[in-house]
């Protein structure tokens, strides 16, 4: 008789007590991740260069005494230009209008983009139609918008807003009303008013996604409770809105803090309307002090990054609560 003949038992490669067989699949990972990252390079090298190269090039510049009128006098000056910055009386000056300027566009375009939008969330006939005659000042080049104002509307001989005055006195039997020159009598509140008039619109936007992504449930249940339309918006609707006005607030305030064109346009920085923007852009084009213009400007970039930090958080808030939801 032949002897029997033993088979080997199968055992499981990841048995214990064996070697795990070498797993090659990390090099081939890693080249995959890069080879989806390569066509991204040439954007990233290119964003550095455009955005980040110049502004380690102002961060040095700030740090030198340095006026182009005399450029054999250049000198180190360490942070001599940024006490300057915070001791100087017109740039203390041109920071408390950034300021009020931000904060009055900020607040005024709100409360009306907000009674925009909870207009437009109701439903009326033409309502598209009305949503792209609102959203249009929104979409005008901002220099294009402040010579609106300065010419169309703000001119004492010709401008709209005397015109219509003049209109409206002669229906109360006025003959000759005085003809006000609006941006003489008043120029911050002018500048403002055309900020306001363009970024009404970005907060409408903002607030009325917000208002359009209410609980319809919720809402019908307090109807159905007695709940009448101002309690409704009152432990509702503006709870409800928080994040959405937190976010228009910060990213309004980013934008008009350093908002140029309006000043420029409108005022020429004069009758005490000149912004940190304007200033910095007169101590470097006007007086050619390089160093104090750049140190300026490094503290505004500063300044925009804190509040757009604020900003990604309620977004990024605002998105996990979304999830969330869903």
């Amino acid at each position: 008789m032949s002897a029997p003949v033993s088979t080997p038992e199968l055992v499981p490669a990841g048995a214990p007590g064996l070697p795990r067989p070498r797993t090659t699949g990390k090099a081939p990972g890693r080249a995959r991740a890069w080879a989806t990252r390569a066509p991204l390079l040439p954007a990233l090298i290119f964003l550095i260069a455009v955005t980040q190269l110049p502004f380690v090039a102002t961060v040095v510049v700030s740090f030198f005494d340095w006026n182009s009128l005399s450029p054999d006098e250049r000198s180190f000056s360490a942070f001599a230009n940024y006490g300057e910055v915070f001791s100087d009386p017109s740039l203390r000056d041109s920071v408390f209008t950034t300021v009020l300027l931000t904060a009055g566009v900020v607040i005024v375009s709100v409360v009306l983009g907000l009674l925009l939008a909870l207009l437009l969330d109701r439903k009326f006939i033409g309502r598209g139609f009305v949503r792209t005659l609102l959203i249009t000042p929104f979409l005008l080049v901002p220099v294009s918008a402040a010579l609106m104002w300065k010419h169309l509307l703000y001119n004492p001989e010709y401008g709209l807003l005397n015109g219509g005055w003049a209109w409206f006195a002669g229906l109360f039997g006025v003959d000759s009303p005085g003809q006000p020159d609006w941006i003489s009598d008043m120029p911050l509140v002018a500048v403002a008013t055309a900020l306001v008039w363009q970024w009404t619109p970005f907060m409408m936007l903002i607030l009325l996604a917000g208002l359009q992504s209410r609980s319809s449930e919720q809402m019908e249940a307090a109807r159905l409770d007695g709940a009448n339309a101002w309690q409704m918006f009152c432990y509702l609707t503006l709870p409800h809105l928080r994040r959405y006005l937190e976010l228009g607030v910060l990213l309004g305030s980013i934008y008009i803090v350093q908002n140029f064109d309006a000043v420029f346009t409108i005022t020429a920085g004069g009758l005490g309307t000149a912004n940190l923007p304007y200033t910095i852009y007169q101590t470097f084009y006007q007086a050619h002090e390089y160093g104090l213009a750049s140190a300026a400007g490094v503290v505004v970039v500063i300044g925009t990054i804190v509040v757009a930090t604020f900003a990604l958080r309620v977004v990024s808030s605002l998105f996990s609560e979304e999830v969330r939801r869903a």
